[in-house]
C-alpha cells in the first residue's frame, strides 16, 4: 500500500511488518487491524484501519518513535 501523509509517500510493501493485531472478523463493523511496520531507515509506522463502529473507522498511517513502537509491541504481546 502506498499512502501519502503530509506530502511524504510511504510504501508499506517496502517496509517490514513487525507485528499485526486484528480484532473481529472481516466485515465486522467493530473489527479493526493494527500493523506495526519498520522502514529500512529504522523509522516505525503504525497502520490502523477498521469498521465504521471501531476505534479506527478510517485508514491511517502514524509515525512512531522507537520507544513508542516498543511500548505498542509490548502492550500487544
Amino acid at each position: 500500500m502506498k499512502k501519502t501523509v503530509r506530502g511524504v509517500v510511504y510504501d508499506t510493501d517496502a517496509m517490514t511488518v513487525v507485528k499485526k493485531v486484528t480484532s473481529g472478523a472481516f466485515g465486522d463493523p467493530a473489527g479493526y487491524e493494527e500493523t506495526l511496520y519498520v522502514a529500512e531507515n529504522g523509522s516505525y509506522f503504525l497502520y490502523t484501519n477498521g469498521g465504521e463502529a471501531s476505534k479506527y473507522a478510517s485508514e491511517k498511517l502514524t509515525s512512531l518513535s522507537k520507544a513508542k513502537a516498543a511500548a505498542w509491541e509490548k502492550e500487544n504481546a
